[in-house]
């Protein structure tokens, strides 16, 4: 009973953690992006076996993991096991909602849950604070009955001794504060109207006045317009009627990035109309043989994937992000995909996709898609995105749209409906041609206009021409 696992499912992201009983650190093997291997985990986000008291036996404290780079806090879902139920290896302690995903977190030896921290909904978690303890026998739960965890995640089994000391010597300050207000008695009002020096502040007419009628300014109280009270409005403000819906962990995150994007990334947009009816025909050819090989049907959208990760590939200066010591230029094209779901906007990533073909990329948006509606996407599915595009258009109907970047990338693509318009044909007569716009959104500290403009001609160019995607 010295750890924990976290995974969604069997077929979900696995992170297994192993840790010595002697020592605050040990060995964990994490999968997913740039995180596979051997790597220490601190003490406060796994901790060891500690003996806290001579009244608190050997225990476990289960600390919230950190289950992605970005994640700094997590979210209690569900609790599984509850207080005094034996665990077993591979037994879900719990769900555990992150900022992209909810993954389950499993025993990984025998032993009992002595005490549960954090309950069911419990929000903003800081990863590494406890939530749980675990004991090896039965009989030590009852131990921890009062087991509680201090500011700053430090455990105790009794009341802080600071605060019964204030609650007693609050009695003594009452006390002393009546006897001196009891010392200070309350000068008459005629007299607080005089400075100590007995000056009577007036102006010069009326101390005239007083002094033509023979009146003292000291015994005088003024009488200054009364003001009369404000009548409650006779019509109370009707109430509204509404209902709150709590925010999910991943609109939450969601917001905050586009927020700070928003803020601190300087946008600038650029827009063209590209047509389409080539790639339509293409289209249609494409999925009679998807049909006949029962091959998932290719979108429009596959070939705006495919389109502007061959773009990227020309103009790399768009496959970047901002560092203030330095522009990092990626030579992987991994183009994310934004997805609505219920549960908010998610961006799984297509891998490598100018190195794949369209029916490729198609199975990979499918499968993706489908994982990000259940909640089901593992780290591996969401990270390491180098371009955004986001499709309004065909879901939707929107006709253009300017989307807002997702940090750490450069630049997202918004891609609206496609229309039919009047043009003029070669022959100085009147033709309908089908029209896509399209609007870059981009960061100017990293992508000057001229590079997104040439961005945008290439990208149009295979729009335009789509045999060209599949050479």
């Amino acid at each position: 009973m010295s750890g924990v696992i976290d995974k969604r499912t069997s077929h979900h992201h696995q992170i297994s953690s192993l840790w010595n009983r002697e020592t605050s650190w040990g060995h964990a093997r994490c999968f997913g992006d740039h995180l596979e291997g051997n790597c220490l985990l601190p003490r406060n986000a796994l901790s060891s076996r500690q003996i806290s008291s001579t009244t608190v036996s050997l225990h476990q404290e289960i600390g919230m993991p950190s289950l992605s780079p970005t994640m700094t806090q997590g979210n209690i879902a569900k609790w599984r096991k509850r207080e005094g139920d034996q665990v077993a290896p591979g037994d879900v302690l719990c769900e555990i909602e992150t900022d992209k995903a909810t993954l389950e977190m499993e025993a990984m030896e025998e032993g009992f849950l002595a005490k549960i921290l954090c309950g069911d909904g419990s929000k903003d978690i800081p990863v590494g604070q406890p939530i749980a303890i675990v004991v090896e026998s039965e009989e030590e739960i009852a131990e921890f009955k009062d087991y509680k965890v201090a500011a700053g995640g430090a455990s105790s089994s009794s009341p802080p001794k600071k605060e019964a000391a204030l609650k007693e010597e609050a009695p003594k300050d009452e006390s002393a504060k009546s006897s001196s207000n009891q010392s200070a008695p309350e000068l008459p009002k005629s007299e607080q109207t005089v400075s100590a020096n007995d000056r009577v502040f007036a102006s010069p007419a009326a101390r005239k006045i007083a002094e033509e009628n023979n009146v003292s300014l000291t015994n005088l109280q003024g009488s200054g317009t009364a003001v009369a009270p404000q009548k409650p409005s006779e019509k109370p403000i009707q109430s509204l009627d509404f209902t709150d819906i709590p925010n999910t962990q991943i609109r939450r995150i969601t917001a905050q990035r586009l927020l700070l994007s928003k803020q601190t990334i300087p946008h600038y947009y650029l827009t063209v109309d590209t047509q389409v009816d080539s790639l339509l025909a293409l289209r249609s050819k494409l999925n009679n043989l998807q049909e006949a090989s029962s091959g998932k049907r290719i979108s429009i959208n596959d070939f705006v994937l495919k389109a502007a990760a061959m773009a990227l590939r020309k103009v790399p200066e768009c496959n970047s992000s901002w560092n203030d010591d330095y522009i990092r230029q990626f030579h992987n094209v991994n183009i994310s995909v934004a997805v609505q779901t219920d549960f908010g906007l998610l961006v799984p990533v297509v891998r490598d996709a100018d190195k794949k073909g369209l029916a490729a990329i198609a199975d990979d948006v499918k499968t993706l898609a489908d994982k990000a509606k259940k909640n089901s996407l593992k780290p591996t599915d969401y990270e390491g995105g180098t371009f955004t595009v986001s499709n309004l258009g065909g879901p939707f109907g929107v006709k253009q749209f300017c989307a807002i970047i997702n940090p750490p990338q450069a630049c997202i693509l918004a891609v609206g409906t496609t229309d039919k318009r009047v043009v003029r044909d070669l022959d100085g007569g009147f033709t309908t041609s089908t029209y896509m716009s399209v609007t870059l959104s981009c960061d100017h500290r990293v992508v000057d206009g001229a590079i997104g403009a040439r961005w945008l001609g290439a990208f149009k160019s295979y729009i335009e021409d789509p045999v060209t995607l599949i050479l």
